[in-house]
């Protein structure tokens, strides 16, 4: 390869290794960046970086596909832990070069401010323990993703679990339940294990670049320059004394509903409403058919967006063996395109993360005009706050004929996911808190601490729920939080845009059209701006205060009460005892 002229595609670099790459980076090392220059220099080092990460993105995507194959496991690893750890060291180094050079536009500021900050706490030494990071998160990957049980005569992979959890025969949900559980406590002991060994990676990378632990460190390197770790204390607290009753009241419904003395974890997706659960599609053909006429409901823009992932083939939706469990949206910064991945097994559950991980895609198309590839992807806050509006600003569009649901159904699968906002609340103030907890409290080390720590802190939060004879169960879904594993304080995020996307959503029954333009508006301005801005231009402001998301409880609460009102009260109750 010419080292003068870049690849024409990310394909050309899929088999590169290191060596391969790091002549690119040299040459924009010793290319002049004078004032005449440095505009072309930013352009080809962007162009550079979109290539990599998109080669890089490919591999993960294949990977994550097929976690069985070990060819695309070596090519997924190459990347990870051996051509982008790298690509970081030498980008810092050009970042250094412009951030020196003085060079600087009212358009960059975000992105000096990100550049000055990765340059403070880059460390070399940091650079095979985050390598080695990679590895054991490919390792948690791979132990999760081969999970499978034997039900039914069947094996399935857990996600196919789902829809038995929804069983109007309680013995069913339960069975279900233990099923889908127990292979993570018989990977207790290598997963704690697993984790051991990340926690003290991680500890380590945060001292050698001068901070106590990694909480201290993780906020500069997530580059949160508009929230502190007291900002997400206070949000715990505002969830704990607000939403967590909420819950416990919502759950206390729950539980007379389904005529039980006492709730079990079991009992928490059936629908109290409906003999059986709603299935809002049979195949991945119709779901994808029915999510693209939402779209066009919600704004034709994004119509046509979505339907260009459907021509292109950018959606994995169906749950299979092998596949790599969750859900995410990758970007492909070099075409200018996302991916959406997930597990999808014919659930309400499966619809509203289509429309959340649609809104990650409608976000990589809005930013994608942004001229440079840091001027795109603002900070999870934002990417969150585009998910989590897209769920509630379709609600509208899910109605028959262009949707999935009759009018009744709609009912009962909109109260389904308001109910899941609020329990999805207490779940991210518990995760973040336990993660908090992990890496200050000085016992983070100790995998039964750690055990004991989340019983304590989930406590705190989810309340309603009897878990008494489940300990093991109730430890195990932390060890399925891939996020606590692999994408360390990845979650207060979730909660933070669950509150700005309410607050879109209030708007949006006032005046549905302007809360969609204020939506797009704010996709569009990528990384350009401070999150407080990104939050204004959506109709929104970033709150942590009771106040705040108190009201917004409220509102949610009153939604659910008046949906309840609407609902057959003497319909069959979906429970056997």
């Amino acid at each position: 390869m010419s080292v003068s002229v870049l690849p024409s595609s990310p394909a050309a670099l899929s088999k590169s290794r290191w060596e391969d790459i790091a002549p690119f980076f040299d040459e924009l090392s010793e290319r002049p960046i004078d004032a005449d220059a440095i505009g072309g220099w930013l352009q080809s080092w962007s162009r550079l970086e979109e290539l990599v990460t998109e080669a890089a993105a490919v591999a993960m995507i294949a990977y994550t596909i097929d976690t069985s194959d070990p060819d695309k496991e070596a090519d997924h690893l190459r990347f990870s832990t051996e051509i982008m750890p790298k690509m970081e060291e030498r980008s810092v180094e050009l970042a250094r070069r412009l951030v020196e050079s003085g060079y600087s536009t009212a358009e960059l500021a975000t992105t000096l401010a990100r550049f000055r900050t990765a340059i403070e706490i880059f460390r070399e030494a940091n650079i095979p323990i985050f390598a080695e990071l990679e590895e054991l998160s490919a390792r948690y990957q791979r132990i999760t993703g081969s999970m499978l049980v034997e039900w039914e005569g069947q094996e399935r992979p857990l996600p196919q679990l789902q829809p038995f959890l929804k069983s109007s025969d309680r013995a069913v949900r339960e069975r279900a339940f233990r099923a889908a559980t127990q292979p993570y406590i018989e990977q207790h002991g290598p997963l704690a294990n697993l984790f051991d060994r990340m926690f003290e990676l991680r500890q380590r990378a945060a001292r050698n670049a001068g901070f106590d632990n990694f909480r201290d460190y993780v906020f500069p390197a997530k580059f949160r320059f508009d929230y502190t770790p007291a900002d997400c204390a206070r949000f715990h607290a505002a969830v704990e004394s607000t939403v967590a009753p909420a819950v416990e009241r919502m759950l206390e419904t729950r539980r007379g509903r389904l005529g039980l003395d006492a709730l079990k974890p079991w009992d928490l997706a059936v629908d109290p409403y409906r003999a059986s659960p709603l299935r809002p599609f049979g195949d991945v053909g119709e779901f994808v058919g029915k999510a693209q006429r939402v779209f066009d409901g919600v704004d034709p823009v994004l119509g046509a967006e979505f339907q260009t992932m459907i021509d292109e083939g950018l959606l994995d939706l169906d749950s299979r063996k092998g596949k790599a469990p969750g859900g995410y949206c990758e970007t492909l910064h070099h075409r200018g395109r996302p991916f959406i991945f997930m597990n999808a097994v014919g659930l309400v559950d499966d619809v509203m993360t289509l429309l959340h991980e649609a809104g990650h895609a409608f976000h990589a198309f809005a930013s994608h005009r942004q001229p440079l590839i840091w001027q795109r992807h603002p900070g999870s806050e934002a990417a969150e706050l585009a998910s989590m509006s897209m769920e509630l600003l379709a609600s509208r569009h899910l109605i028959e004929p262009t949707g999935y649901f009759s009018a009744e159904e709609h009912r009962s699968a909109w109260l389904e996911h308001l109910e899941d906002i609020l329990l999805s609340l207490v779940h991210i103030a518990s995760v973040d808190a336990f993660q908090t907890w992990i890496y200050t409290s000085g016992e983070g080390h100790d995998g039964a601490a750690r055990d004991a720590a989340w019983l304590r802190i989930r406590g705190r939060f989810e309340r309603g729920v009897d878990w008494s004879g489940l300990e093991r169960e109730r430890v195990a879904r932390w060890y399925r939080q891939l996020h606590i594993f692999m994408y360390p304080f990845y979650y207060i995020e979730y909660g933070i845009a669950q509150i700005g996307a309410l607050q879109i959503w209030r708007n949006s029954l006032q005046d549905p059209a302007r809360a969609v333009v204020n939506y797009r508006q704010a996709l569009a301005l990528g990384a350009v701006h401070g999150l407080p801005e990104m939050y204004r231009t959506a109709g929104a402001k970033l709150s942590f205060d009771v106040e705040t998301i108190g009201g917004l409880v409220e509102l949610v609460e009153s939604e659910i009460a008046k949906i309840r009102a609407e609902l057959p009260e003497n319909g069959r109750r979906a429970v056997g005892r």
